[in-house]
């Protein structure tokens, strides 16, 4: 079993930027693909951004390309998304997941095995 806790997530102005983070705990970090989603109130989770589990290829979802970046720091088991000119558009409970394929970048929330709880950016015009 995997465990994710996400953080990072806060109360931020349009035009600022956040980083992200979730560690995980269980097995051997390297051998997920790691994913953010994002929920936005009565809206359907969408996903954000992927990373493969040597860092080699990454994917994002158009919303957020050229704003955010996804790395991954598999010494301490932990993904981070860093979000810069952050949107009123970019609220939303931000969960990262893990999917057990660690050679792609999934963009269904059905190829990933394990989430976090999320953590809530808000982004304030």
């Amino acid at each position: 079993q995997v465990q994710l806790v996400e953080s990072g997530g806060g109360l931020v102005q349009a035009g600022g930027s956040l980083r992200l983070s979730c560690v995980t705990s269980g097995r051997t970090f390297s051998s997920y693909a790691m994913g953010w989603f994002r929920q936005a109130p009565g809206k359907e989770r969408e996903f954000v951004a992927a990373i493969t589990g040597s860092s080699v290829y990454t994917r994002y979802a158009d919303s957020v390309k050229g704003r955010s970046t996804i790395s991954r720091d598999n010494t301490k088991n932990t993904v981070y998304l860093q979000m810069n000119s952050l949107k009123p558009d970019d609220t939303a409970v931000y969960y990262c997941a893990a999917c057990n394929n660690p050679w792609i970048t999934p963009t269904l929330q059905n190829q990933y095995d394990f989430w976090g709880q999320g953590t809530q950016v808000t982004v304030s015009s």
